[in-house]
């Protein structure tokens, strides 16, 4: 088949020569938008840009030296977008959005949209988003934070951000978006279908209908189909235009003066009335999906030629010439500089330097920030203030369990930094299902302790938007398993942010995550997953465990100046069978209590903690754990040396993500054994990257054993203890490993 980015090109140019422009599709002249003729031929000056990029880019991709073919071609009607809406209304972009980027890009000076989209198209070290690590749309000048995935992912945060930009002008809160600021949000009608876009839909309707401000404008761009998918004729317009609270305005994207007023109005309601817009655009799409798509597999060359006959250019090219803005040779002139000045870049762009190691690759992967002075600890009036609210003020210097000194911590946390807020499934009223967040909603308001819908996709969509205007959210994902259910949230968009912005946006948070086993009497598998291999090997990414009460507080306390000074994201797990665990060995001893930290004490990212066996010299023998593992590793460790008379070490590691492997190291390597504790399943456990990081490190190995979970979900009832490690497993197992040697 033809090349179709050559027969569109030509056919542009044929038809402008002889003047057969494609039939009217509205009546509306370009003298309605009420833009001046100037910023009328602009609007038709951006589509092109967009279009020579597009060309361009199939010849670099044809040549080998160009890396993204996915173009914009067809939906050159959202360059109204790029008009209408201020520059510093924050927008989460699909990639067809070239002439949206051109047309914004003349808000704010010195930005020059040709150049920053060839070198992202040559992957160049000198894209000024992402360094040549993906060609995305994205300008920290522009506020358009780089987006990657197209499949309604980027839905979530746009509502988050919206709300809680709602949020901040209620509060009086500072973001880094204008109080009266608007959320955009663009993508395509095959992402409509997708389970994470209706999260967020459904979302912005629940807030919309509960009356909470929520200026957003989702624009879908509907082109009819995805890759070779055909949407069905009016199923997003059924879809949409009937549902309360949100509000749906059609128009037609090939005609730029209806995409403009409509634009208008949409900014209007978002922007005056702080109510969510559906922005129903429709487009078409040339030049197939991408560069390697062969469209002809699946639509009808007729069917083809129909479509780009109704290219948006043509459509506007018409307007410009009845409207007496431009002639004929004027749009010629236009468009052939256009095109020599996307090919200069281009010869430019291709001889410049890409990444050229993996530490250059690599070095986005975590922000870098400078050091900053933490906020002010709350003085000692103000806390009596806040704990007196609950009364517990007065247990502050006694023995609590975790849940409690967790709840101390935040509170403290809360009261230090001014920007958290903490939300999610009973968080607020009744203080979590664990009471863990009890009254923390009445030390500071529902504007900072709120309930959420019941969707961890929106939860975690909420906590990207927040952070993007200057919060420093803590949701809290009410069971592990749940988290499986919005992982996306973390994996393809928090994580991803700083590395494909090159550290020039990040959004960071301190998840909090009930999980892990051992919870007896309720639930089975979706309260009691022990599956954290998902969350363990995303790049970036921290993951700290707490196994006592005073390392929670302590670490939770290092997690939010993490995310605070640099701008990481951090997941807090939290033992659920450890919340309110009060004893160690026997009942009523209270071993596992422990009294809160001072406001000022912390563990470093990544230290693990050692808990000898007997005064400070190392015994032979170590055991390494974390979570549930580590208080049955502390009793195997009395009945080992009570009974057996065998001293072992107790190692808990604490962070476990990215893994200390140095640190563990430097301790293993004073025994000749080691057992790991691991209370996850067997397969993709963390105890396989903690054997292989001993072996890797150490240059004289101990003998090393294991034991896990077995590879199974975990059943209701008492079944539970026959597949996952024990106290009585775990001095088993030293024993075994031992048996024979003289270090029993």
């Amino acid at each position: 088949m033809l090349d179709r980015a050559s027969v569109i090109d030509q056919n542009f140019l044929i038809a402008l020569k002889t003047a057969k422009f494609p039939n009217k599709l509205s009546n509306i002249p370009a003298s309605a938008s009420q833009l001046s003729p100037q910023e009328f031929v602009q609007l038709f000056e951006s589509q092109l840009i967009s279009r020579h990029l597009d060309l361009r880019a199939r010849i670099l991709k044809d040549q080998g030296i160009g890396f993204y073919t996915i173009g914009s071609s067809g939906h050159e009607g959202n360059a109204a977008l790029g008009k209408v809406f201020r520059h510093d209304d924050m927008a989460f972009l699909h990639y067809r959005s070239g002439a949206l980027m051109a047309e914004r890009s003349r808000k704010v000076p010195n930005i020059d949209p040709i150049n920053d989209q060839i070198l992202s198209l040559v992957a160049a070290k000198d894209d000024p988003i992402s360094q040549g690590r993906h060609k995305v749309f994205g300008s920290a000048k522009l506020f358009v934070p780089p987006q990657t995935s197209t499949i309604a992912s980027h839905l979530p945060k746009a509502m988050g951000a919206a709300w809680s930009l709602g949020r901040a002008y209620r509060t009086g809160f500072n973001a880094t978006v204008p109080s009266d600021g608007v959320i955009l949000c663009n993508f395509g009608d095959a992402s409509f279908n997708h389970a994470t876009s209706q999260s967020a839909f459904n979302a912005a309707q629940y807030l919309a209908y509960k009356g909470e401000p929520l200026p957003l404008v989702y624009i879908c761009e509907d082109n009819g189909i995805g890759i070779s998918v055909s949407t069905p004729d009016n199923w997003i317009e059924n879809n949409v235009k009937n549902r309360q609270s949100i509000e749906y305005i059609p128009c037609n994207g090939l005609h730029l003066p209806d995409a403009y007023m409509a634009a208008q109005e949409a900014e209007e309601i978002a922007r005056y009335e702080r109510r969510p817009v559906f922005l129903h655009m429709k487009t078409v799409r040339l030049m197939g999906h991408a560069g390697n798509d062969t469209e002809s597999m699946y639509h009808t060359v007729e069917h083809i030629e129909a479509t780009e006959a109704q290219d948006p250019l043509l459509h506007s090219a018409r307007l410009c010439i009845e409207a007496g803005y431009l002639s004929t040779d004027d749009i010629l002139t236009m468009y052939e500089n256009t095109r020599q000045k996307v090919e200069k870049a281009a010869e430019q762009a291709i001889k410049l330097p890409k990444l050229s190691s993996a530490e250059e690759v690599c070095a986005s992967v975590a922000p870098e920030c400078p050091k900053k002075e933490k906020p002010a600890q709350p003085t000692i009036s103000k806390r009596h203030e806040l704990f007196d609210i609950g009364r517990q003020f007065k247990f502050l210097d006694k023995p609590r369990s975790m849940a409690q000194l967790i709840n101390y911590a935040l509170t403290d946390l809360m009261e230090q930094y001014p920007n958290i807020i903490m939300f999610g499934e009973d968080v607020g009223k009744k203080g979590g299902v664990y009471s863990v967040s009890t009254n923390l909603q009445k030390r500071f308001s529902e504007n900072r302790v709120f309930d959420t819908m019941l969707d961890e996709t929106s939860i975690l969509g909420n906590a990207i938007g927040a952070a993007h205007l200057g919060y420093l959210p803590i949701p809290e994902i009410q069971f592990l398993a749940y988290t499986h259910n919005a992982v996306d949230q973390i994996r393809g968009e928090a994580s991803t942010l700083s590395f494909f912005s090159n550290n020039q946006f990040t959004n960071p948070m301190v998840i909090r995550i009930a999980g892990l086993a051992y919870q007896k009497g309720f639930g089975g598998h979706f309260h009691n997953d022990n599956s954290i291999a998902f969350l363990r090997e995303i790049p970036g990414v921290i993951l700290a465990c707490p196994s006592h009460g005073q390392d929670a507080a302590k670490m939770l306390r290092e997690a939010v100046r993490l995310a605070d000074e640099q701008k990481r994201v951090v997941i807090f797990l939290e033992p659920i069978a450890l919340y309110h665990a009060k004893d160690l060995h026997e009942a009523g001893d209270n071993g596992w209590l422990g009294v809160y930290p001072e406001p000022n004490e912390a563990v470093n990212f990544g230290e693990p903690a050692l808990y000898p066996s007997e005064g400070k010299k190392p015994s032979k023998t170590l055991i390494i754990s974390y979570g549930n593992g580590h208080y049955l590793s502390q009793q195997a460790q009395k009945t080992l040396k009570d009974k057996y008379k065998t001293a072992v070490d107790v190692m808990d590691i604490r962070w476990l993500a990215p893994l200390n492997h140095k640190g563990i190291a430097d301790i293993a390597k004073n025994y000749q054994n080691v057992l790991v504790v691991d209370e996850c399943r067997k397969t993709g456990s963390l105890s396989e990257e903690l054997i292989t990081g001993l072996i890797e490190s150490l240059e004289q190995l101990p003998k090393i054993k294991r034991i896990t979970g077995h590879d199974t979900f975990i059943p209701i009832g008492t079944s539970w203890e026959f597949v996952l490690p024990g106290k009585d497993d775990i001095v088993q197992a030293v024993r075994e490993l031992f048996l024979n040697s003289s270090l029993l």
